[in-house]
C-alpha cells in the first residue's frame, strides 16, 4: 500500500531537512531513494510529494507494474519511468523488495533551462504516450550515475549546484526520449475500475483552490478523457457503469462541491470564485450554481 504525505511532513518524520539553497529557488527539487520510503511494519510506502504539483522521474529496479487509464505497462527488472501531475497512474510494486531511486520537481525548477517551453510539449510527458522504458544492464548502470550524481550535488555546498541538478534532470528527459517505449500489455481485465479510479484522481487533483491564482483547467469530459487519452465516450460509458453517473454529472457535483466552500469559507467576491472555478463570465457561474442547488451564489452565500 502506498500512503502519500507531504513534503513538509516528511521531512519531519525522518529528520531529514530540506535542501540546502532550495529557499533561494524558483520552484522545488529533491531526490529518493526507492527502498528507504518502505515502512517494512506497515507494509506501506510513503508518497513525500503531492501528485498535484510534482512532475517525477523514476529508475526502477525490481518487478511492478504501471498502470494508466487503458495501459497496463509489466516492468520486468530495469526501467525508467516519467511522471507528470497532468496525467493520473498506479505504480504496483510485485513485492517489498523493489529498489531504485526518483526525483520530484516542478515546472518552475526547470524554467531557466526551458526558454518558453513547457515541459507539457515534450514527447515524453504528452497524454496517451507510455513513459516507461527498459533499461538493459548497461544502461540502468548510466541512470544510476546520473541519480547518484544528483544525490551527491545535493548535499554539496557549491554555489551552483542547483543548475548542475537542473542539467540533470534534462539529461534523463533526453535520455528517455532516446529510448523505445515499453509495450501495454492487455487492458481488458479490470480496465473500468482503473479508468474510473483514475478520472476521480485527476478530478480532485485540481482541488481544493486555495488560491485567486489558481485556476479549475479541466472542465469538461472531453479534457479530462484527453489526460486520460481515452475517448470521451468510452470515457462517459465507463464511468456510467461504475458509478451510475456520467462523466458530465461527477465534475459539475465536485465544481459545485467546491463552489459552496468557496462562498462560505473566503471572503473572495463572487466573480473571483467564478473565475477559479474556469467559468470566463459571471452569468454563466451563477446560471450554473442555480440550476444546481436551485440558489444564485449570492443567496447561498448570504
Amino acid at each position: 500500500m502506498i500512503t502519500n504525505t507531504s513534503l513538509n511532513d516528511f521531512y519531519k518524520r525522518n529528520a531529514a531537512p530540506l535542501p540546502g539553497g532550495i529557499a533561494k529557488e524558483i520552484g522545488h527539487f529533491n531526490v529518493f531513494e526507492a527502498e528507504k520510503l518502505f515502512d517494512k511494519k506497515t507494509g506501506t510506502r510513503i508518497m513525500p510529494y503531492s501528485r498535484r504539483e510534482y512532475y517525477k522521474i523514476s529508475w526502477i529496479r525490481g518487478k511492478s507494474k504501471a498502470e494508466y487509464a487503458d495501459k497496463v505497462i509489466d516492468i520486468s527488472e530495469n526501467a525508467l519511468l516519467f511522471a507528470t501531475p497532468k496525467i493520473p497512474y498506479n505504480w504496483v510494486p510485485a513485492d517489498s523488495d523493489q529498489t531504485g531511486m526518483f526525483c520530484i520537481f516542478t515546472a518552475d525548477f526547470l524554467t531557466p533551462h526551458k526558454a518558453g517551453v513547457s515541459l507539457d510539449d515534450l514527447p515524453i510527458f504528452q497524454p496517451g504516450q507510455v513513459p516507461v522504458f527498459q533499461l538493459d544492464a548497461e544502461e540502468s548502470k548510466e541512470i544510476e550515475y546520473i541519480f547518484r550524481k544528483m544525490q551527491r550535488e545535493l548535499g554539496a555546498d557549491y554555489k551552483f549546484k542547483y543548475d548542475l541538478l537542473r542539467n540533470l534532470v534534462l539529461e534523463l528527459i533526453h535520455y528517455g526520449q532516446k529510448l523505445q517505449p515499453m509495450q501495454a500489455i492487455s487492458t481488458a481485465q479490470n480496465a473500468s475500475e482503473r479508468i474510473s479510479s483514475l478520472f476521480i484522481e485527476l478530478l480532485e487533483r485540481q482541488f481544493p483552490l486555495e488560491s485567486m491564482n489558481q485556476r479549475l483547467n479541466l472542465r469538461t469530459a472531453k479534457d479530462y478523457a484527453d489526460r486520460l487519452a481515452v475517448h470521451v465516450n468510452h470515457l462517459n460509458k465507463v464511468l456510467k457503469e461504475v458509478t451510475g453517473h456520467t462523466t458530465t454529472q461527477i465534475i459539475s457535483n465536485r465544481v459545485i462541491q467546491e463552489a459552496k466552500i468557496l462562498l462560505k469559507q473566503t471572503n473572495w467576491n463572487i466573480a473571483e470564485i467564478s473565475y477559479t472555478l474556469g467559468f470566463d463570465d459571471l452569468s454563466h457561474f451563477s446560471n450554473f450554481f442555480k440550476k444546481q442547488t436551485s440558489f444564485t451564489p449570492a443567496t447561498f452565500r448570504a
